[in-house]
């Protein structure tokens, strides 16, 4: 196939691109750069046009002779949601709409949204798809609006279309990113103390980017996960706490836990049931945390600055 990658040059993309070269894919990458670094892509055989999926007249005419898109590009940030929710709007449907629209008007076949949790909101764990919607925060309502773009783009125009929810992703080229994972390294590596807010037994789903890309292929290949919605996670629950002994582990200095009150609006306990993924698609994790960990501080360790 011909893939073409929004977001490309970001953490998820930069590992996903990697996967689509190594499985016989020619890629196309579009990303504004507002948060992708360039360098993540360097020497690989692909193209990376420079663009913003808000504007779709600079893009357009490339999906000619794509075959599927992988639509990572987002406004991914909950507190920034809900402090700006109009820019969340503009990207996360407006920009996802402009994709979906002109893969339809250019014959794209085949379409996967990179969607979370975040639409399913407070829900009970562990979370599947079947629950409502009940998002909190303007990113979950976005995301929730992309998805259901999606489904009504292939129930309306037979568009190969598939959501997926992603669980708490980490792994190489996450140095920029703001999630516990790449947060705690960030902080353990340069500092002595390590904050854990709430009681530190708080729960969630943690999921190295090797098997999420690999979720990612099955997903876009798959006939019967068209016009779906699937979660792609371990559905294991693991502990803030286990999580930060496993970073003291690793960091070559003594790091301090220290605890502060829980943050308003954080859920206690967070996993998904990875049920569907395993029967629709034959997904099948197999990254354990503790050597995901080791590989992503090794990443970590070999691009500190300074």
């Amino acid at each position: 196939m011909k893939t073409l990658v929004t977001g490309g040059c970001g953490f998820v993309g930069a590992n996903l691109v990697r996967k689509l070269l190594a499985n016989d894919h020619d890629v196309v990458i579009l990303d504004n750069l507002s948060t992708g670094n360039r360098a993540y892509i360097d020497g690989l055989d692909l193209e990376l046009i420079i663009g913003d999926i808000r504007e779709p007249d600079a893009w357009a005419s490339v999906l000619d002779d794509i075959d599927a898109i992988i639509h990572l590009a987002a406004h991914t940030s909950v507190p920034a949601s809900v402090a700006n929710p109009h820019i969340d709007f503009d990207i996360n449907v407006r920009g996802t709409f402009n994709l979906l629209s002109a893969a339809r008007d250019h014959n794209v076949e085949r379409f996967v949204f990179a969607s979370s949790n975040a639409p399913l909101g407070k829900q009970p764990a562990p979370v599947r798809e079947d629950r409502p919607a009940l998002p909190i925060a303007p990113y979950g309502a976005s995301k929730l609006a992309g998805e259901g773009y999606c489904m009504a783009f292939n129930g309306s125009y037979g568009m190969h279309t598939v959501a997926l929810r992603f669980a708490n992703l980490y792994g190489r080229f996450a140095g920029h990113k703001e999630s516990v994972i790449a947060r705690f390294f960030n902080i353990a590596m340069n500092e002595c103390k390590l904050t854990i807010y709430g009681d530190g037994h708080q729960t969630r789903d943690f999921i190295h980017v090797d098997d999420l890309t690999t979720g990612i292929l099955l997903a876009m290949t798959n006939d019967e996960a068209a016009g779906d919605i699937i979660q792609l996670a371990t559905g294991v629950e693991t502990e803030v706490i286990e999580l930060a002994k496993h970073i003291q582990d690793l960091v070559p200095h003594d790091v301090e836990l220290v605890y502060n009150p829980p943050r308003v609006g954080d859920i206690y306990r967070n996993y998904s049931d990875i049920t569907k993924a395993r029967q629709v698609l034959g997904f099948d994790p197999v990254i354990p945390l503790e050597a995901g960990l080791k590989d992503t501080f090794t990443w970590f360790m070999e691009h500190r600055e300074g």
